[in-house]
Parts: structure tokens; sequence; C-alpha cells
């Protein structure tokens, strides 16, 4: 990830072509979008949870000589030997939880990959974000899959093409599953943008395979 793009953004354009439920093929890429994978029920006491039990932390970043915390708090959870590295950050994972793993389950077989670690977002309130950036790192390998889960409030999901700036905005509801995969991660930025809407917290689980 770019240091530059870990950060909020403004607002972003109103894109954008018509979202289907399941497979949607687009220039350079496709994703899925399952918008109630997890159902009402289970989506509030997975989020009760996850707040309660996740150890969210705090991270910042040197940026022109300074600390700077990112907007929003996060944690590494995964296999053991599987460390993350970005923005001149290492994090060592935290062992799998019992609901993580739970969540993992019920994913894998849509998504068809074996993920063994997922990057975990609290976004606070519409002043959390996260700013332009792929998942392209290497440890992630060619065309890796990006299977993110989302519990609570309702946030505005952007994708945009790095060569064409077409862009696409996706409402990631309570409860959905957003599956990106093929050459997305190498053609397509992506972007939680910041809001002035009063908005709830919102939990973001991005399960990913380290190579």
């Amino acid at each position: 990830m770019d240091q530059l793009n870990m950060f909020g953004g403004s607002k972003g354009e109103m894109p954008s072509p018509k979202i289907h439920v399941g497979i949607n093929k687009v220039a350079n890429g496709e994703f899925c979008f399952f918008p109630s994978f997890f159902n009402k029920l289970e989506s509030d006491d997975f989020f009760q949870v996850l707040r309660k039990n996740i150890s969210w932390k705090q991270e910042s970043m040197n940026m022109y000589g300074k600390k700077i915390p990112f907007p929003r708090l996060t944690a590494w959870y995964g296999d053991q030997d599987k460390p993350y590295s970005f923005s001149g950050l290492t994090l060592k994972p935290q062992i799998w939880t019992n609901e993580l793993l739970e969540i993992r389950a019920r994913i894998e077989p849509v998504a068809n990959v074996r993920f063994n670690s997922v990057l975990l977002n609290l976004y606070r309130s519409g002043n959390d974000s996260i700013s332009w950036h792929t998942d392209a790192e290497k440890e992630l390998g060619i065309n890796p899959v990006i299977a993110s889960v989302n519990f609570g409030e309702t946030r505005t999901f952007q994708l945009r093409h790095i060569k064409t700036k077409e862009k696409i905005e996706i409402h990631l509801t309570h409860g959905s599953l957003l599956i990106m995969k093929g050459e997305t991660q190498h053609f397509w930025q992506h972007q939680i943008p910041k809001t002035s809407k009063v908005v709830r917290e919102r939990i973001n689980l991005t399960f990913r395979f380290l190579i």
C-alpha cells in the first residue's frame, strides 16, 4: 500500500454501473457481492463479540518526520508464521478467535480459497476512513483473492480503475460479503471515504492468503 493512500480522502464522485448480487465482471477484474450473506441476528452477534473481544489498536506511521495515527482502529489475526507488512509497519498475527474461524469457514467455500489471515478495521464514525489503495503487497502473490466481511453501519465502498478512472460504488451493508479476485488489485484502487453523515461504528474484516 502506498503510504499516502492510507488516510481518509475526500468524498468520491457518484459512479457507477449497476451492481448485481453475485458475480460482477469488470474491465481487468471481477468481484462478487452478497449484501446479506450473514443474517441480521448473526451479524448483530458477530459485531458485538468482535467489538468487545478483538484487541483493537491505534496504529500510526511516520510521514514527513511525524507520527500520524491511522483514522481507524486495526487488528491482525492469523496463522502464527504469517506477519504482514505495509506502510512501514510489520504486524505480528494474533491467534485466531473462535468467531473469526467461524466466519472464515462460512466464506471460504464461496471464495474458493483457504484464507490464513485477516486484517480487521474498526471505523468509529464518519471521520474514520481509508483512502485510495490496492491490496497488492508481494506477500499476497499474483491476483490475490480478498474477501471483505462487514458488520455494523453501512459505509460506501468505492473502486476506481487506475488507467481509465472508471468508478464503481457499493454500499457495504450489515452482514455483507464482497470478494475481489482476478486482476482487480492490479488495476483497481479502492477506498472508504469520510462522510459528514452521523454514522455508527462499522467493523470490516478482510480475509487474505499470504504466501
